[in-house]
């Protein structure tokens, strides 16, 4: 039978509370009248419950009120919350209500999550989620959708699909807008798809469709071997630009060049400015996509060439310093920044709508892969972020619930 997310909401002082299926409602439970139930799911109020009984039967099972007996009806679902500002070990699994979902979203009982550097910085109480969107981190999931809202045209019960969220990933299940979800490609499986739609919105939305990036380009990715950057790395491959990366270290080095990288720069023993002017015959490269922020700008300005794009998209080395705004207007160069995480439902369905179009394509060719680290179960998300953070990963880190 199928399952429905539904909300509880309390009326007056009473005890009084009616449960939401979407906008409707579905029962409504009156401690002196009892339940009147239309309800055709596992919610199961369908028997009177007189106000003596109603009591009793509060009493028995632990309950004060009328609101906490519908919730043990309906029955809750697990997330990591945040239980404090600070390190990885504030994150634990605990029972918490499950989503509701409005006309125009779909429920999704997730199978896998991805760990996102902006999990982290929420943890840490630096970056909190957009007004509205849920409190549990995770930007991204894969899963099997369970429930539509009466607005839904594009998909179904039962369909495997990926998503762009805004928030609520580390959980068992995730409202989300339908303009916001993906199919799984094929040749990918439903966990591996869970490390596709961050970095394929945030790379595609960049270089793509701002920076617009074209074949016979340059293009230069900082931290090659991160999540972004074995993406970043991929698409534009595929799309037949001139392909740079800077990495820390030789084992990230060799994994590049395998996804394609052309020329890949070891920032610790190499200028990357040297480096790419060596190879372009002092041009320097059209595009660069960099997280670093203030300490990488200048050298950035220099390493791109006339008319080159600068997007920045993270401050990882600050994000105020000094810098010699004269190259950029001599080269008619363009710095932009931009999240994603804040944009407006509209433009975030524009941009899942390219990537469709653009990047899914390739993946289904074998052209771009997820590339994925490790996994983890979600009770074990600490793990997932203490790798994170330690820079040892080659791609996406996975936590599956």
């Amino acid at each position: 039978m199928q399952t429905r997310a539904v909300r509880v909401v309390k009326h007056g002082s009473r005890g009084s509370a009616c449960l939401f299926e979407g906008r409707e409602v579905r029962a409504c439970l009156i401690p002196r009248g009892g339940v009147i139930d239309r309800s055709t799911d596992r919610i199961g109020l369908g028997q009177l419950a007189p106000g003596r009984e109603f009591r009793q039967r509060m009493r028995s099972g632990g309950l004060r009120s009328a609101t906490q007996w519908i919730r043990k009806a309906v029955g809750n679902m697990k997330a990591v919350v945040i239980t404090q500002p600070g390190g990885p070990d504030v994150l634990q699994l605990k029972d918490v209500e499950e989503p509701s979902f409005g006309a125009s979203e779909v429920l999704i009982k997730v199978s896998a999550t991805a760990v996102n550097r902006a999990d982290t910085l929420q943890r840490q109480g630096k970056y909190p989620p957009p007004a509205g969107a849920s409190l549990y981190p995770g930007l991204e999931c894969s899963g099997i959708i369970e429930a539509v809202g009466e607005r839904v045209q594009k998909w179904k019960v039962g369909d495997e699909v990926c998503a762009l969220l805004a928030g609520g990933g580390y959980a068992e299940k995730i409202n989300v807008p339908e303009g916001q979800v993906l199919p799984i490609p094929k040749g990918v499986s439903l966990i591996d798809a869970a490390a596709l739609p961050e970095v394929s919105c945030t790379v595609w939305s960049t270089v793509f469709m701002t920076s617009k990036l074209t074949a016979g380009e340059s293009f230069l990715v900082h931290g090659g071997s991160s999540g972004i950057g074995t993406f970043a790395i991929q698409i534009a491959k595929a799309k037949g630009a001139k392909v740079f990366c800077t990495v820390g270290n030789q084992e990230k080095a060799d994994c590049c060049r395998k996804l394609g990288a052309d020329v890949v720069i070891n920032y610790k023993e190499q200028d990357f400015v040297q480096v790419v002017k060596e190879e372009t015959g002092s041009k320097g490269v059209n595009v660069i996509l960099d997280h670093i922020g203030a300490s990488y700008f200048q050298k950035n300005v220099d390493a791109l060439s006339v008319d080159g794009r600068l997007f920045i998209i993270g401050f990882m080395g600050g994000a105020a310093g000094q810098i010699n705004l004269a190259p950029v207007m001599l080269k008619r160069l363009t710095v932009q920044g931009a999240g994603l995480r804040s944009r407006s439902l509209e433009q975030k369905s524009e941009i899942v709508a390219e990537v469709l179009k653009h990047v899914w394509p390739e993946v289904e060719a074998g052209k771009v892969k997820p590339v994925v680290h490790s996994s983890f179960p979600l009770d074990s998300a600490c793990k997932g972020h203490e790798l994170l953070e330690s820079s040892a990963h080659v791609g996406k880190i996975i936590l599956t619930a």
